[in-house]
């Protein structure tokens, strides 16, 4: 590895751990979870109250995912910030897959455990597809979230992870198969072997995420979600927000901000889809002639003001 390389590069080993940790305690839960829109939300409830240790484990899991995507939020932070786009285009490309499947994975999973907000979420996305009134059917098994839906949402939220696994090996061979970025963002032959000094890091880092999970899973349980998603879904009571998690915060902005659905659901489409021209930059003969420092360092400051702010807005 680079000698140059700070902590900022353990948090792609770090976001693999939370990955893993996920699907562990993942396949915990659907041992004990029933896909049927009757018994879900009290499934979890018997799970929370009776399981032994079954509270740690559905917050372990639930409050995981927000560890996932806050050190997924930070890992394409640090890419983005020096420029490591620029550097291998196959990296990039495979990372921003695994961030449209770990989007898709959590969004599936927050409605399983059927709670008002987890329903309400659920309408409002799935209606986003209605001008496809097909596409609709086939995801939803009918004309709005059900029972089928919930079915669906289970088996895509159990098998989605083994395929991310498979797309999280490939970021891994491209990432080793060209040799890591570093902050000095030039190719250098000064470099250090992975154990022990990286090692070190990682185990570092390990340990500290550890105890931030076990302090949240312990005393701040459901600090990390909405209050309503405590209560029972309800068809005929809509909560006064309907809100995602906070790591949706900004794309659900977006689909307020424009006043025309189609159009919101385009908006948010585009600001993901956006982030896959970072990786052809390279081959642009116009940005050829721009330093590479200013262009990431421009970039990247704009896009985490755009975050912050949008998201701010609730």
């Amino acid at each position: 590895c680079p000698l140059q390389i700070n902590f900022f590069w353990n948090l792609g080993f770090l976001l693999g751990v939370a990955i893993m940790l996920q699907i562990v305690t993942g396949i915990f839960l659907a041992l004990h979870y029933t896909s049927d829109l009757n018994s879900a939300y009290y499934q979890i409830f018997f799970l929370i109250r009776e399981v032994y240790y079954g509270r740690c484990l559905r917050y372990f899991h639930s409050s995981g995912a927000s560890f996932v995507f806050l050190f997924l939020f930070l890992h394409l932070g640090r890419a983005m910030f020096y420029g490591s786009y620029f550097y291998s285009s196959s990296t990039w490309f495979s990372g921003i897959l695994l961030l449209f499947f770990l989007m898709a994975i959590a969004f599936m999973g927050y409605v399983l455990p059927f709670g008002q907000m987890s329903f309400w979420g659920a309408t409002v996305i799935t209606n986003l597809l209605s001008p496809f009134p097909s596409l609709v059917e086939w995801l939803c098994g009918g004309y709005c979230v059900h029972c089928p839906t919930l079915k669906r949402f289970f088996l895509f939220h159990f098998i989605f992870p083994f395929l991310l696994c498979g797309f999280l090996f490939l970021h891994l061979f491209y990432l080793h198969f060209l040799s890591s970025n570093n902050p000095l963002r030039n190719s250098t032959n000064n470099k250090i072997p992975f154990f022990p000094f990286i090692f070190l890091k990682d185990f570092f880092g390990l340990i500290l995420i550890l105890c931030l999970y076990f302090l949240q899973t312990h005393f701040q349980v459901s600090s990390l979600s909405h209050p309503d998603n405590a209560l029972e879904a309800s068809a005929l009571l809509t909560p006064l927000h309907i809100v995602p998690e906070w790591y949706f915060l900004c794309q659900y902005a977006m689909l307020k901000a424009v006043p025309n659905k189609n159009a919101g659901f385009i908006v948010l489409l585009t600001s993901i889809f956006a982030l896959f021209l970072f990786g052809e930059i390279r081959n642009l003969t116009t940005f050829c002639l721009l330093n590479n420092n200013t262009f990431s360092l421009s970039f990247f400051f704009l896009l985490v003001l755009t975050f912050l702010w949008i998201g701010a807005q609730f």
